[in-house]
């Protein structure tokens, strides 16, 4: 009797002393082969988010260098037209043209008439001449006329340089800011 004591003492203490696993298997716990798997997951989630954030993160840096790039362009091309003497005019400065009146940011400038049937005339060459043209009044009574209307200013640098190779342009083209 005393051996089966010994030899159940024994196994119970193998099987008490095996590892944490059977006391958690008992007590209804994960074992630690569950705990491992769950951390492998939680692991390879962990590293997909960090991969997705440095993809977000690797696209936003681009957009701010493409933005900066931008920026610096159009301060460059401004400061290139101001040395250049281009003369780029406000049109709340000089020109009493009410902004709401004009739908584009730019206009080439090609004129300033006296006669409404002087712009209209010059307006018409240019139309001719296959350019888009507006007639604009302004307050003091003179119609101006303005080619190319855009909202970029590197288009309309570039068309003034176009605009100013053609015969019904006059040497004192401008461009018109709208602001």
């Amino acid at each position: 009797m005393r051996k089966a004591i010994v030899i159940a003492a024994v196994a119970a203490s193998v099987c008490l002393l095996g590892g944490c696993d059977f006391i958690r298997t008992l007590a209804g716990r994960p074992t630690s082969h569950e705990l491992a798997s769950k951390r492998e997951l939680i692991e390879q989630q962990a590293a997909d988010v960090q991969r997705k954030k440095d993809s977000l993160e690797a696209v936003a840096s681009q957009e701010r260098e493409r933005i900066r790039k931008w920026v610096t362009d159009s301060l460059a091309l401004e400061d290139s037209l101001r040395r250049s003497g281009d003369d780029v005019v406000k049109t709340s400065e000089r020109m009493g043209v009410s902004n709401a009146s004009l739908t584009y940011r730019y206009y080439v400038m090609i004129g300033a008439f006296s006669s409404s049937a002087n712009a209209a005339r010059q307006a018409a060459r240019a139309e001719k001449a296959g350019y888009t043209s507006a007639v604009i009044p302004l307050k003091n009574g003179i119609s101006a006329v303005g080619v190319c209307p855009t909202n970029s200013l590197t288009e309309v640098c570039n068309a003034l340089k176009k605009v100013r190779q053609e015969p019904f342009c006059p040497g004192d083209a401008w461009i018109l800011k709208n602001e």
